[in-house]
């Protein structure tokens, strides 16, 4: 137990530290590329407002962000082209002065792509444009940004490895003081453990005692109402004794099971058979659909404790003359389900059935049992990393599940 929750307690913190990681990493990555597309839409302006250059002399407006990326050596250190077009759309004249590494075929391309998409701004192959009209009809000037995106995209990789590095740190740490961190939880979880095995050891003792001594009694002045009530409140603390330890072993040591392939059908049908005569006393009835042949792999004896405890409960609190029914079906994992008529379900609160202690009696009356039995069945199913729940079928009865895996 308290391995599980260490784990969860590093996969908490460690999922956490992760998402915010990269939320930090989008938030760098979308505002950093704003100020860079602002950057170089300024400098698409600033050549357009030219009639296609810079206006000597002139230096380009700031582009409003934080950092002002536009100084006196822009002019001179801007790449870039312009394409006009026609009315119809064909290129009419490409200005290639200011770069040396595009064609007029190459600019005259880059200019068709940008009439089709009609769109006012934009990248092409890491070239910033701008398509705008003028007094000598619509055209298109093309910056270069090959270089400041490669910086970019290289500050986000190193900001990305920064991230990631630093996550990894965050992880190592939070490994090693997660121990320090259920220290206390763990100690406490020990005494808890300690102090049911002490009570079983110290009330086992003087339960045989009664009950020895009741059967001396007993012979000498015959049975009679007191001595058995005594002897059967005496049998259901020794029980609860019993499970109670059965629970805490459970808790410790859940990979002390002794798994091996058996029949999950059979040992099903034989759990069923042993409450059959309970069921009919009782003026219930039983209908079973168990599919044949259903194998399963693991420990037989808890599986068979596990079955026992969902037929008790599902007798225990079946309405009277009710129904009990149980499905087995061999699918990729093999489903159990229990069910019985029960008219009190939308009294109980589902999701607290398999606490310990929990009873839907709030005055906590007995009724045969103490509240434990489901949790037992919860934990064989963990120990089986299976999955057990409860649910309301309609108004009137209550199902559980079992899927094991």
């Amino acid at each position: 137990m308290i391995d599980t929750l260490r784990k969860k307690l590093i996969w908490i913190c460690g999922l956490s530290v992760i998402v915010v990681f990269a939320v930090i990493f989008f938030l760098i990555y979308s505002i950093g590329m704003r100020q860079f597309n602002a950057a170089m839409d300024t400098l698409t302006d600033t050549i357009a407002s030219g009639d296609g250059g810079f206006v000597e002399g002139e230096l380009p407006p700031p582009n409003g962000g934080w950092i002002n990326l536009i100084t006196e050596e822009t002019p001179f250190s801007t790449r870039f082209f312009l394409v006009r077009f026609n009315d119809d759309g064909s290129v009419k004249e490409t200005n290639i002065s200011s770069i040396s590494t595009v064609t007029r075929e190459m600019a005259t391309a880059y200019g068709k792509i940008v009439w089709e998409n009609e769109e006012e701004r934009g990248w092409i192959e890491g070239y910033r444009y701008k398509f705008y009209q003028t007094d000598r009809g619509m055209a298109a000037v093309f910056v270069d940004g090959h270089m400041n995106r490669s910086m970019y995209h290289l500050l986000l990789v190193s900001v990305g490895v920064v991230l990631v590095g630093s996550a990894l740190i965050i992880l190592v740490i939070i490994i090693f003081f997660s121990k320090r961190a259920v220290k206390p939880i763990a100690e406490s979880y020990q005494k808890q453990k300690q102090f049911v095995t002490d009570a079983n050891h110290e009330l086992k003792t003087p339960l045989t005692l009664i009950l020895t001594n009741l059967d001396i009694v007993e012979s000498e002045t015959g049975a009679n109402e007191w001595l058995s009530d005594i002897r059967e409140e005496t049998k259901h603390l020794s029980e609860l004794v019993n499970q109670m330890v059965t629970l805490s072993r459970m808790d410790e040591h859940p990979e002390v099971l002794t798994k091996q392939a058996f029949n999950l059908s059979e040992a099903i049908e034989d759990v069923i058979s042993d409450f059959q005569p309970l069921i009919q006393n009782q003026g219930k009835t039983l209908h079973a659909q168990i599919a044949k042949g259903v194998g399963y792999t693991g420990d037989e004896g808890a599986i068979r404790q596990l079955m026992g405890i969902l037929m008790d409960n599902a007798v225990k609190y079946c309405d009277a003359g009710g129904e009990v029914g149980v499905t087995v079906s061999g699918r990729r994992h093999p489903v159990i389900l229990v069910e019985n008529q029960y008219r009190a379900v939308g009294q109980i609160e589902l999701s607290k059935l398999f606490d310990r202690f929990y009873r839907a009696d709030k005055a906590r009356t007995f009724s045969g049992g103490f509240g434990i039995g489901l949790s037992i069945a919860r934990e064989i199913v963990r120990a089986h990393h299976g999955e057990i729940s409860a649910f309301s079928k309609g108004s009137d009865r209550i199902v559980f599940k079992v899927v094991l895996k």
